[in-house]
């Protein structure tokens, strides 16, 4: 489905493809039958196998108890297990047991996947104008918090 895009601002694009990736995200959460936060942790643990659960909490900005149980629900559902560290046997080390690029479990990347390929054939230099413009936007509005 194309949009028309004539006088779109850059912001407003923006909006449309965070609309469009959330509502991917929102179809393929209730495909899978997981919560957003599940689904955030998921693919967080996905791209950091082996992560401590002090590093999903802090990437999830929650605390202590809830990653706890967060941790226990994925065990539960055998999309994770723990493994005790070997340096540290006081610490738990959290992988994931499926496989994100394989059925039902790739419809959680398949919005990006899709995003990726249009980006592969769009020009090279457009790309990268607007990353590098887009990069700095952020970086811009993101310091002025600070």
């Amino acid at each position: 489905m194309a949009r028309d895009t004539a006088g779109l601002t850059l912001g407003q694009a923006l909006r449309q493809y965070l609309d469009a990736r959330n509502a991917a995200m929102v179809a393929a959460r209730a495909t899978l039958g997981i919560s957003d936060i599940d689904a955030r942790a998921l693919l967080f643990i996905v791209g950091n196998p082996g992560t401590r659960p002090t590093a999903l909490r802090e990437y999830l900005g929650i605390t202590s108890a809830g990653v706890t149980t967060l941790i226990d629900r994925l065990v539960d559902r055998s999309l994770v297990r723990r493994d005790v560290d070997p340096d540290d046997r006081r610490v738990n080390r959290i992988t994931a047991t499926i496989d994100i690029g394989e059925d039902p479990w790739s419809v959680l990347n398949r919005f990006d996947d899709d995003f990726e390929i249009a980006v592969a054939a769009a020009d090279e230099t457009r790309v990268g104008d607007s990353a590098a413009l887009l990069a700095s936007l952020v970086e811009a509005t993101v310091s002025t918090r600070h």
